[in-house]
């Protein structure tokens, strides 16, 4: 999934109008999709520690559908009504040029939320019954069908940057989740006990748990809209937006094994000795990630990576360059966000990573509205700095509020 946001970036920096698609991509088409997509993120956490038998599995199964058919309701709300200019021009700022590009990728990625609620639900399962390969091999089917649409877009002038790249991600993940549901058949069929052992799961036993873990990712994700925001009043706004997509990339790139690792302490925490295990994976993985996101930010990789790679404008991969440095320790508390919060999702104690989210959103809020009234250099590079000072907080937050639960 990491690679996803570089090939992206990849393709359409080297297309027509490289930097008004790339802004409206960074700006509007990805984080609003994100936000509307948040309340099914953690679906692959509740279906990792819920989906222990059949009847629990068909439960969630309907929950799933139902969130998915009501939020994409919103998303066709939000692309295809004046709603899109009032949240574009009136709550973002956004610059008058990325508008149409913008609406157009928003429409274009419709399908997103729900086929993003059905593979998470689905991979949860093949997680939890050991099945971890066929996530893998899912998302590398993400991948070669993402690369392939962008490449036939950009070969055959098929259209914008915007356009080729929106469709390109629409299908990536639609595909994904179609091989996630005929994957895990198998494992319902023959690995998912055919009764229930355990307390069924109810609406309001679902919601208890899941609440919580909803508002993680939805309050995180609305951070995305509100930094655009935020850029967009700041200093070199338009060229920030546009390096945002290759600087969010490389970052996501790294914490990507951060991020999977949640998932991984949910299922191996109970295993004897597991979260003694887990606790020194994570100083392993936070070392060796943010190693690599320093080798880029503080050698000339950064700027090959930005210039060659991604093939950005000499002023971008300037700019990009200069923000990796900022965001070193992005991936490394990643990893540690991962292991408290799956250790409190693992013992079913979601309330305090709702709590430490409030905090993060809320530190960052205050920082990013600072940067409209005082930043002077670019802001992406302010942004990344409040980004990384609010997550240093949520991390030490859940450390906090899962202390007592470590053996």
């Amino acid at each position: 999934m990491g690679a996803e946001m570089p090939t992206f970036t990849a393709f359409v920096a080297r297309m027509p109008e490289p930097e008004i698609q790339l802004a409206a991509w960074g700006s509007l088409v990805f984080p609003l999709s994100m936000t509307v997509e948040g309340p099914v993120i953690m679906l692959l956490a509740a279906s990792t520690a819920l989906a222990v038998d059949g009847p629990s599995y068909r439960k969630l199964l309907r929950y799933m559908t139902w969130m998915s058919v009501i939020l994409t309701a919103v998303h066709v709300l939000l692309a295809f009504t004046p709603a899109f200019f009032w949240v574009a021009q009136g709550l973002l700022g956004v610059p008058e040029e990325l508008l149409k590009p913008g609406q157009l990728g928003l429409q274009i990625m419709t399908p997103w939320t729900a086929a993003i609620a059905w593979r998470r639900l689905n991979q949860g399962v093949l997680i939890r019954y050991g099945n971890s390969r066929a996530v893998a091999i899912g998302t590398f089917i993400r991948l070669i069908t993402l690369t392939g649409a962008l490449w036939a877009g950009m070969a055959f002038d098929l259209g914008s940057g915007v356009f080729v790249g929106a469709t390109a991600v629409a299908l990536g993940v639609t595909f994904e989740a179609i091989f996630a549901h005929f994957i895990v058949q198998s494992v319902i069929q023959e690995r998912l006990p055919k009764e229930s052992e355990h307390s069924p799961i109810t609406v309001r036993s679902f919601a208890v748990f899941y609440f919580p873990l909803a508002l993680t990712p939805l309050l995180t994700l609305m951070i995305h809209p509100a930094g655009s925001a935020a850029i967009s009043r700041m200093p070199m706004a338009l060229s920030s937006l546009a390096a945002w997509p290759a600087v969010h990339g490389l970052v996501f790139l790294t914490r990507g094994m951060g991020f999977a690792f949640n998932e991984v302490v949910v299922a191996l925490a109970a295993k004897e000795g597991g979260e003694q295990q887990l606790r020194r994976f994570a100083k392993m993985l936070a070392v060796g990630t943010m190693g690599l996101l320093a080798l880029m930010g503080f050698t000339p990789l950064g700027r090959l990576w930005f210039g060659s790679v991604s093939g950005l404008s000499p002023e971008l991969t300037a700019i990009s360059a200069s923000a990796i440095v900022l965001a070193i320790v992005m991936p490394g508390y990643q990893v540690y966000q991962s292991l408290y919060q799956g250790l409190l999702v693992h013992r079913r104690k979601t309330r305090g990573v709702s709590e430490a989210v409030g905090l993060y959103v809320g530190l960052a809020l205050v920082g990013l509205w600072a940067g409209t009234q005082w930043a002077t250099g670019p802001g992406i590079q302010w942004a990344l700095s409040v980004f990384v000072l609010a997550g240093l907080s949520q991390t030490i937050y859940l450390r906090q509020r899962s202390r007592t639960l470590r053996t």
